[in-house]
């Protein structure tokens, strides 16, 4: 009777101790995989919206599928000055030049939210492939010539001193390119990486293109590695401040390899992983995702490996990964992320929400690993749950979709109050339809400045967000806040995916 007394008492402390993880720091213990009866957001219409958003994006010839019909066909001589087809990819934020580097990473993470959300998808799946197919069949042009990658088309201190629509653009579309004799590791092994993982997305519905796309990614990364150097080195003048790679290149190399190892499974790349996996930051305590960073995506990625597939050589990363899981969680042992007082995640002031996107989607991804593998995270003396990690990403996308001091919906078209004057061309001027004559290059100026709404709805764009106050004047002058980009969006569209999913929404 004691025996059985005492299994029961640890039982019900055990049981105890698990709920008190779940239930502390005010992060409610939802399992989201019962699907709960309520939600108080429509995850659905958010993902539709989300993958939208990247159609306001496009540059080049606009198919006659367009849903977003205020845009027209514009850029369609980009790539001439370098006699090369540069025609398509994203414009990627609000201005009207194509920046090969986020671009890539736009790429990289679309694609990586269908091979872990995809299946949740059901009729979104289609629209987020011809998403991820607009970038790649690009980038598949970018690298058309070996050992050289075409990273950027227009020249963006010209672009921004000019307000106007991309159809009108009379600015200079220069072309930019990585050699041999100005290497760019961190753009190629990203780019490389893009490949790669469209190539797991495309597989089975388009082999041919898979295995061009793959082909390409081997080739590319080759040439990453070889021959090494920061882009922005020889770039300066032209993707600086724009797209600096600020954290060097060795973070690309890793999450390149790491893409490769997936989507080939040539040993190459795991023995490539092993060796050089320290020397290109693996155990770094950076903590930071997004379009400059990859260390943080490559520790997750890589704990797959492990923790599904039972890669015994990879055992360090789930190490690696738990570091960053417990950087992020509040009031764990080593939290080191800064949240505002209404609870938005807050790492800069500058775009702050591309790093709330990219975090929930980590966060949402090493989850399902985890319980894939009936494992918790260790944060010193503490356990973290997969559930905690779903909690505290719901939190994350819920504010940004409304619930937050300012009632505001950070995600333009979703919810009764979102930004109205964000920092966009193409949304701020009057359509093509509405105003056919050419809208000159200082014109616009008077718009941007002005206090009236856009007129065109860039249904789907998330901006910068709130400050660490939560505070959002919604001014159309102010890009830090209010300026939408691909790659605030990219990590989202999976994000939104699973919660869709998992209220029963999908």
């Amino acid at each position: 009777m004691a025996f059985s007394l005492f299994h029961f008492t640890l039982v019900l402390l055990l049981s105890c101790f698990a709920s008190s993880l779940l239930h502390c720091h005010g992060f409610p213990a939802l399992h989201h995989h019962r699907h709960p009866r309520f939600a108080s957001h429509n995850y659905r219409d958010a993902l539709t919206k989300s993958i939208l958003f990247f159609e306001g994006q496009r540059s080049g010839k606009l198919p006659s599928n367009q849903r977003i019909t205020w845009r027209r066909d514009s850029g369609l001589s980009d790539g001439a000055a370098m006699h090369v087809n540069l025609v398509g990819g994203y414009y990627d934020a609000g201005d009207n030049v194509k920046f090969g580097f986020p671009m890539a990473f736009t790429a990289t993470m679309l694609s990586w939210s269908v091979i872990e959300f995809g299946g949740l998808m059901k009729g979104e799946l289609q629209n987020a492939k011809a998403a991820i197919r607009w970038a790649t069949d690009y980038l598949l042009k970018a690298t058309v010539h070996p050992d050289t990658i075409y990273v950027q088309v227009g020249d963006a201190n010209k672009d921004h001193s000019c307000w106007e629509r991309p159809e009108d653009m009379d600015t200079p579309r220069s072309v930019f390119k990585v050699d041999r004799n100005s290497p760019g590791s961190d753009v190629a092994a990203e780019t490389a990486a893009a490949l790669a993982a469209a190539s797991l997305v495309f597989r089975r519905s388009d082999p041919t293109y898979s295995k061009l796309l793959v082909r390409r990614a081997i080739r590319v990364f080759q040439f990453a590695d070889k021959y090494r150097g920061a882009y922005s080195n020889g770039l300066k003048k032209n993707v600086c401040p724009f797209y600096c790679s600020y954290s060097g290149y060795e973070d690309e190399l890793l999450w390149g390899a790491a893409w490769l190892h997936k989507a080939t499974k040539n040993p190459t790349y795991l023995n490539y992983i092993q060796v050089n996996g320290q020397t290109l930051g693996a155990a770094e305590f950076d903590n930071t995702f997004g379009w400059d960073n990859k260390h943080v995506g490559a520790r997750i990625l890589l704990s797959k490996a492990f923790l599904v597939q039972k890669l015994q050589s990879l055992h360090d990363y789930k190490g690696h990964a738990d570091n960053f899981i417990c950087s992020i969680i509040p009031g764990a042992p080593f939290s080191s992320a800064q949240y505002t007082p209404g609870g938005l995640l807050f790492k800069m002031s500058d775009s702050n929400m591309q790093y709330v996107t990219s975090t929930s989607f980590l966060l949402l991804t090493y989850a399902k690993y985890l319980t894939s593998a009936r494992k918790f995270v260790n944060c010193g003396r503490a356990i973290v749950t997969p559930n905690r990690l779903r909690n505290i990403a719901k939190k994350q996308v819920d504010y940004l979709l409304g619930d937050n001091p300012l009632r505001m919906s950070y995600m333009v078209g979703y919810g009764p109050r979102y930004p109205r004057r964000i920092h966009h061309r193409g949304s701020s001027l009057p359509s093509i339809a509405v105003h056919p004559a050419k809208i000159q290059c200082s014109s616009g100026f008077s718009v941007m400045k002005s206090q009236s709404p856009n007129p065109n709805i860039l249904v789907g764009a998330v901006v910068g967000g709130p400050d660490r106050h939560d505070r959002f004047p919604d001014q159309r002058s102010d890009y830090e806040q209010s300026e939408p980009s691909t790659y605030i969006n990219a990590p989202l569209v999976g994000a939104l995916a699973y919660l869709a999913h998992s209220f029963g929404q999908l």
